[in-house]
Order: C-alpha cells, then sequence, then structure tokens
C-alpha cells in the first residue's frame, strides 16, 4: 500500500537511484531474514547481540531485491546497484515503516497486553471480529520489537480487523510498540507480577503495561477489568479518553470507585457453560473463570466495532499449544498448561483444577523472572494448592523456591519433588488411576511438555 516514494518523507532521497521511476512501485514484501528473501523483498537488516543481517546485503542485491535499509554504522561496501536508505537504526526504521504502513490501513486495530492471559484474550478477539472479514492477528511470540511490526506490516485491505499482541520485559517497549500500531482500542487484560524481578514492583508493571496508550487513537477506547486499583491509578496518568471496564458477578469488586463503575457485568453458569450477558447466553469457548473474564474483554471489544452479541453466542477459538487444552490418557483427563506460567495464571489454572470432578492432582515448575520476591510468591502457590484441597502434588524445581513450596504443602496427603519433568512421570504413574484430573503449569523455560510422551506411554 506504500510506494518507494512514500519513504522519502521518512528518511529522505535514497543512495542508488538509477531509474528515478522505480519509486512508484508498490513496496514489496517486507524481510528481515535473508532465507526467506525473494525477488523484490524490500530488506531490514536487523542487528542483534550475534549476528547482523547486513552480512546479508550481497544476497539481497543478488536475489533481486527492490531496496534495503543500510545502518549508518556500517562501514563496509554495498552492492552497487542496490537501492538503500541510510539510517541510525534499522529496528527503529522497520518500526516505522511499519507505521508508516498502518497509517494507509482502513481496518480497526486492536493491541492487547497484560501480565497474564494475552494470547488467549487476543485469540478470543480475533474470533469475535470474524464478522467483520478476515482478521490479522499476532502469531507465536510475535509480540516484541521485531512481531509487532511484521505483524502489521501483514495487513492488507482484505483485512476487517487487525489484532496486535503486546509483551515487554521492561519499561518503555511497549510504548514504542503502541507509537508500531496507533490501535483504535486498547486492552488490558490484568496487572500481575509477571517480570516483577526486571521492573521490581506492580506499580512499575502497571506503569509499563498502560504504556500501550502512548499512541492510542485520541477517540479511542480501553477496556480492562474493573476493581484493580493499580491498574486504575497507572492508567489515569496516561489516559484521558474513553475506558470501558467489564467484571464477573463474584469478583471482589470492593474498591471499585464511583468515577470507574464497572461498564458491562456478566455472570458466569459454569454448569451450562455459558455467559449470560445482556439477556443472551453465550457458550464458553475455553474453560476456566479467568477465560470467561477475557472472554468479556472481547466481546466489548467486538461490540465497540459494531458486531452485534447475539452474532458470537457460539464462538469456536483455537488457542496455540500448552494453554488451555484439555486431553486424555488412559482415562485421565490432562489440563496442558505448560505453555508458561505467573503466579495469577498458576492461580487461575489451579481454580480451574479445583472445580473438577474426582481426584486433582498438579505438576508445578519454577515461576522464573520473579526477582527477590519469587520464594514468596512460590510460596502463596502451594499454599493455595492446599486451599483447593489437591490430592498430589509434584514440584519440577530446585532451590529456596522448593523448598518454601514443599514447607506450604505439607498438609497434602501426596507430595514429591523432582529435577526434571521426566522425572515425575513414575511418581504421577504410581498416583493417578482413570478418572482423576492432573494439571501441568510452568514458566516456558521448564519444558513441563516433555513429560507428556512418557507419561503416556507408562499410563498405557
Amino acid at each position: 500500500m506504500l510506494t518507494l516514494r512514500q519513504l522519502i518523507k521518512i528518511w529522505g532521497e535514497p543512495v542508488g537511484l538509477h531509474h528515478p521511476e522505480l519509486l512508484d512501485q508498490p513496496l514489496g514484501p517486507v524481510c528481515t531474514d535473508s532465507r526467506q528473501l525473494v525477488a523484490g523483498a524490500f530488506f531490514v537488516p536487523l542487528v542483534g547481540e550475534r549476528f547482523d543481517g547486513h552480512r546479508f546485503l550481497a544476497e539481497a542485491a543478488a536475489r533481486s531485491a527492490q531496496a534495503a535499509l543500510v545502518a549508518t554504522a556500517w562501514s563496509d561496501p554495498i552492492p552497487s546497484g542496490l537501492l538503500h536508505w541510510r539510517v541510525n537504526d534499522t529496528l527503529e526504521a522497520y518500526q516505522l515503516l511499519a507505521r508508516a504502513h498502518r497509517r494507509q490501513l482502513p481496518c480497526p486495530v486492536v493491541a492487547v497486553t497484560g501480565s497474564a492471559g494475552k494470547t488467549t484474550t487476543r485469540e478470543l478477539i480475533r474470533a469475535a471480529l470474524a464478522p467483520l472479514g478476515v482478521v490479522q492477528a499476532s502469531i507465536g511470540n510475535n509480540n516484541n520489537d521485531v512481531g509487532v511490526p511484521l505483524t502489521v506490516l501483514g495487513v492488507g485491505p482484505e483485512h476487517g480487523a487487525a489484532v496486535i499482541e503486546m509483551g515487554m520485559r521492561g519499561p518503555g517497549e511497549i510504548a514504542r510498540l503502541s507509537r508500531c500500531a496507533e490501535p483504535q482500542i486498547a486492552v488490558i487484560t490484568n496487572i500481575g507480577t509477571a517480570h516483577i524481578g526486571r521492573l521490581g514492583s506492580r506499580e512499575a508493571i502497571a506503569a509499563a503495561k498502560c504504556e500501550i496508550t502512548a499512541s492510542l487513537a485520541a477517540d479511542g477506547l480501553v477496556v480492562i477489568p474493573a476493581g484493580d486499583p493499580l491498574l486504575e491509578e497507572a492508567l489515569a496518568r496516561c489516559w484521558r479518553g474513553r475506558v470501558r471496564r467489564v467484571a464477573l458477578e463474584g469478583d471482589a469488586l470492593e474498591s471499585v470507585r464511583p468515577e470507574a463503575p464497572v461498564d458491562r457485568l456478566g455472570g458466569v453458569d459454569a454448569c451450562a457453560g455459558v455467559l449470560r450477558l445482556d439477556g443472551l447466553e453465550i457458550r464458553l469457548p475455553l474453560e476456566g473463570r479467568h477465560n470467561a473474564r477475557n472472554l468479556l474483554l472481547a466481546l466489548t471489544v467486538a461490540e465497540e466495532l459494531g458486531v452485534p452479541l447475539a452474532q458470537l453466542q457460539d464462538l469456536q477459538v483455537a488457542v496455540p499449544g500448552g494453554r488451555n487444552r484439555r486431553m486424555e490418557l488412559a482415562g485421565i483427563q490432562v489440563l496442558d498448561e505448560t505453555y508458561n506460567a505467573s503466579p495469577e495464571a498458576v492461580f487461575a489454572a489451579l481454580e480451574l483444577l479445583a472445580h473438577q470432578a474426582g481426584r486433582r492432582f498438579a505438576v508445578l515448575g519454577t515461576m522464573l523472572e520473579l526477582g527477590d520476591q519469587s520464594v514468596a510468591l512460590h510460596r502463596q502457590v502451594a499454599e493455595r494448592a492446599v486451599a483447593c484441597g489437591l490430592d498430589g502434588l509434584v514440584l519440577v524445581m530446585a532451590g529456596a523456591e522448593a523448598d518454601a513450596m514443599a514447607a506450604a504443602a505439607a498438609p497434602l496427603a501426596r507430595f514429591q519433588r523432582v529435577d526434571t519433568p521426566e522425572q515425575a512421570v513414575p511418581v504421577l504413574s504410581a498416583w493417578l488411576q482413570p478418572g482423576d484430573t492432573l494439571l501441568l503449569k510452568a514458566s516456558r523455560g521448564v519444558a513441563l511438555e516433555r513429560l507428556l510422551p512418557e507419561l503416556g506411554r507408562a499410563l498405557a
């Protein structure tokens, strides 16, 4: 949708322009990976700790790239005939390119962030916006400085909406992503303790998540769960526009202030598997009260963009592996939540487990990036497991966190600590029987999913 001539407004005149008529060409597919270079691609060489995409400029020229960006710090010869722009930072330029593309788009852009539930909420919003047409959404881990511009650049005139997930590892990152995507609606799922080891406090996390409003449209909307004072205070410091707050019946709403009322209140009937909202019964596509709240966020976005709730009573949602996945192994129900874990996400998973029929077991692994609060937060998870009345708990962890959890888990009838996911298999094989439910939850670095094939074989 952009032409090369429009890029002159961003970076000035290009170098190596021998045929001025080329400037009227539409921008080719933007490529940051030299392995995916095709003729006519616009090459953006990114620089990382262990790689420098500038080493492939010659390959870009050989493959008939349309043009490229080149950092001013790159001093090696540039292939003759390769049209290029000199920029201070190719990553920053990549994001500027995505923003220029976004400004050509007629479709609404929705941004999603939060300490837990980002990906699930993204997929719920994608499903809820399907009546608008084909929805472009982030995939995999494309929620960072590289992935967000990649997603934005993938949106075209054929799309009815775009849903951009925004993650972070430190302050300032979500503000950059907001400036790249310039969303019309921003959704913050919650403020938890994920990455608290990097940011230091929940207050700092709230401030960082609210950076999503940095380039939110002036007439845009923020959608949040009601009743979190930290989120309300952080949001009030950076956003003066519209806010819609959602809640479920039974949520702790004592802290809700008159100036920040609940706009949407839904009722969950877990037995019927429905969310009751505005006189309608909407089927819950994913299990758990936390996912009902995420659904309420998604429905509010859809309604804002003109989708009638009556069209959304039977949403079909597919979430990536290791999230909200239920499977059966030899008559045992397995709740596969192995993709990642923060304290709030583990609490939600334990609440879901507590409502399952029969005996209930869990394998929990280390939660990473919790800093000096790590031991206390791990202890709280074990205390919650005891409060949920679990029949058995296996910890895949060591060190002070494991010691704290072991002490808190003492009242459980069955408890075991192991060092690797595979070592949990013989323990579980001795405990489990048909009709039981097993939860698996840990941070990505634990790779807890490794026990599933061996457990399946052992139970069979």
